[in-house]
């Protein structure tokens, strides 16, 4: 009959300290190490920008402030179909919307807060008459959250202030679309 053989793991006794650990801790090169590391990157070029007066270039699709745009005789191109609002993950866009005279609907109130937009560009893509864009201004700030509630007028105004710029953007990317 053979002898049981044991299943037990011997643990070396990690409480003993052996010389060579103690000369690394008492030379302290671990602390070298970690320094000569240090020193190896503070000589690199730098990477970080300062941001007010560098600015990385932007992607030419970047999604950033919306802005509502005008026909060329300044009637505005929302038609009120409410696509954009449909879209709209995050509930962000609101449209109210009234039969003209002439039997055309337009918008009486389109409202969008950017304390609930996530920017994913879907009222830019289902908008029919390319009425709703995303401009490239990313530096706009509100001091409270009522600041960042967009009303018509307000989406006018940037729309019209940047139009050149919305129409360049719209026409390089044209290709793609």
């Amino acid at each position: 009959m053979s002898t049981p053989t044991s299943n037990a793991i011997e643990i070396p006794n990690e409480s003993a300290f052996s010389l060579k650990d103690f000369l690394s801790s008492f030379m302290l090169s671990e602390l070298f190490k970690g320094l000569a590391l240090t020193g190896k990157y503070a000589f690199r070029s730098k990477i970080t920008l300062e941001y007010p007066e560098e600015k990385t270039p932007l992607s030419p699709r970047f999604r950033g402030l919306h802005a509502l745009r005008r026909y060329e005789n300044g009637e505005e191109r929302c038609i009120a179909c409410k696509l954009c609002e449909a879209i709209c993950p995050a509930m962000a866009i609101t449209i109210e919307s009234e039969v003209r005279a002439d039997g055309s609907r337009r918008t009486t109130r389109y409202d969008i807060d950017l304390n609930k937009c996530i920017f994913c560009g879907f009222c830019e893509e289902s908008c029919p008459v390319d009425s709703i864009v995303e401009t490239s201004i990313l530096e706009y700030h509100g001091e409270s959250r009522s600041d960042l509630y967009f009303t018509k007028d307000m989406l006018l105004a940037v729309g019209d202030r940047y139009e050149p710029q919305i129409a360049a953007a719209r026409a390089a990317d044209a290709k793609y679309r």
